[in-house]
């Protein structure tokens, strides 16, 4: 038997069914069709033995939408490095291969950071990209001083130690 056979088999069973999905999600064929691939990319990238899932539509579904996630994650990243150049002044203002280097790098701490629990990726944020102190974090979270430290360590690590549990 084809190795592959367990995913063309799955392939076959269910794109149809989630680019429909996509499709009312998302409004547009093409994205439906691009998320579909991208979906089917995240499960190949998982290993997961397919005849062990018991619920596949709710699996891709749930594949699906982190897939839809990192998208606008990844998007939002890139409109606030653009806006941020927008305010630098032209002769210093970074060159197009030095734009590449550094969304890159801010994409890769983003996919870091994520699983992170909101408050502790905000205030690691917001003291890295916008130098706020301690005190001033806590104070927009409505959380101590103590927290904040707690959060900053914890996101730290994260950034350190990448593949341990968050």
């Amino acid at each position: 038997m084809n190795p592959h056979q367990p995913l063309i088999q799955f392939y076959q069973q269910h794109h149809s069914w989630l680019r429909g999905w996509l499709q009312r999600r998302l409004g547009h064929a093409g994205d439906a069709a691009d998320f579909a691939h991208d979906t089917y990319l995240r499960v190949i990238e998982s290993r997961t033995a397919l005849e062990d899932i018991r619920e596949p539509r709710a699996f891709l579904t749930t594949v699906a939408r982190r897939v839809m996630v990192s998208h606008l994650r990844r998007r939002e990243v890139e409109r606030a490095y653009l806006d941020a150049l927008a305010h630098l002044p032209e002769n210093l203002a970074p060159s197009p291969e030095e734009r590449a280097i550094v969304l890159e790098t801010l994409l890769e701490i983003d996919r870091i950071l994520d699983g992170l629990p909101a408050k502790v990726r905000q205030a690691f944020l917001w003291a890295q990209l916008d130098g706020l102190s301690y005190a001033e974090i806590a104070e927009r979270l409505g959380v101590s001083l103590s927290s904040v430290k707690q959060y900053m360590a914890r996101a730290i690590r994260q950034c350190y130690f990448p593949q341990s549990a968050a």
